[in-house]
């Protein structure tokens, strides 16, 4: 077996943050083991400004290219991405190795002026996602919504710095970059859904590499997989990406679950439950596309 493994990662503070998370994990369930991370730049990394403000494009891969050409050619042994970076397909060689346990899926509100619904009138919000936008939208109409880009840092600065009121960020990161203390609101999942398998982390490895994803099943969790099937699948069916106005949230109670799914079309946000069997899988997200089509196609919006 394998005596050092090498973790491929992205080298910005979360991205970081995930990785030893990853580490950390791995070295108690193999402490005869060695693990070590190493940082990767990625095009996302080099060329931040045009590739957030390429409206034109997805996002995915941006941040992924690089790491998992190392993974290719064997010069490291497993990489941490953000799920939500992860195209639909990864490249021929390379598989999902696990899913471990998630954060929480949740965005949050940091503010200097109190909680979203006590903000004042026309408060200046700071994000640029258009899923954030239509669920802020859908609660307080009179805000106005302020271009923010950058990593957590950057964000958290500009809201002291700049001219805003409040951020959106997710909670995930807040959490795992140990700066929890400074939101001020956790917005509900069914108010304001967020992204598909926002707080999910995709472990990746090689198709081939058998010892590797003989470790990476001790902190593999097969309920987060399943739920991370459906997100993704509704993902999917609406191509979404970070220039795509939809949402959604995934509770589950035992065998069952209760998605809550959220579309923006010319401007108004639809949203629909589905309460059925986890089992059905990606039907799940067949069903609420379906629904909400269905309610475009009639107007009912």
């Amino acid at each position: 077996m394998k005596k050092h493994v090498v973790i491929g990662s992205r080298g910005s503070i979360l991205a970081l943050a995930q990785a030893n998370l990853v580490k950390n994990s791995l070295e108690a369930n193999y402490p005869d083991l060695t693990f070590e991370i190493k940082e990767i730049v990625t095009s996302g990394d080099k060329d931040l400004k045009s590739n957030w403000e390429n409206s034109n494009a997805s996002l995915k891969s941006f941040f992924t290219k690089e790491i998992e050409q190392e993974l290719l050619d064997g010069q490291i042994d497993i990489a941490v991405h953000s799920m939500k970076d992860m195209p639909a397909v990864s490249p021929k060689g390379l598989i999902c190795g696990a899913i471990p346990d998630r954060e929480d899926a949740r965005d949050v509100l940091i503010s200097k002026n109190g909680f979203l619904v006590t903000l004042p009138q026309g408060a200046k919000i700071g994000t640029s996602s258009l899923r954030r936008v239509m669920n802020l939208k859908a609660i307080r109409p009179d805000f106005e919504i302020k271009h923010l880009r950058g990593n957590i840092h950057t964000r958290l600065k500009k809201l002291e710095t700049e001219d805003y009121d409040a951020i959106i960020l997710a909670a995930a990161g807040l959490k795992r970059t140990g700066m929890a203390d400074k939101i001020t609101e956790y917005l509900s999942g069914e108010a304001f859904p967020p992204a598909p398998a926002q707080g999910v982390l995709y472990i990746q490895c090689r198709e081939n590499d058998e010892e590797i994803k003989e470790i990476l099943k001790s902190i593999h969790n097969e309920n987060i997989a399943k739920i991370v099937e459906i997100e993704r699948e509704f993902s999917k069916i609406f191509d979404g990406g970070c220039h795509t106005p939809m949402g959604c949230y995934s509770q589950v109670d035992e065998d069952k679950i209760k998605f809550i799914a959220a579309y923006s079309h010319d401007g108004k946000q639809i949203r629909v439950v589905i309460e059925d069997d986890l089992s059905k899988g990606k039907e799940i997200a067949h069903m609420a596309a379906e629904e909400i089509k269905a309610k475009i196609n009639k107007g009912n919006l």
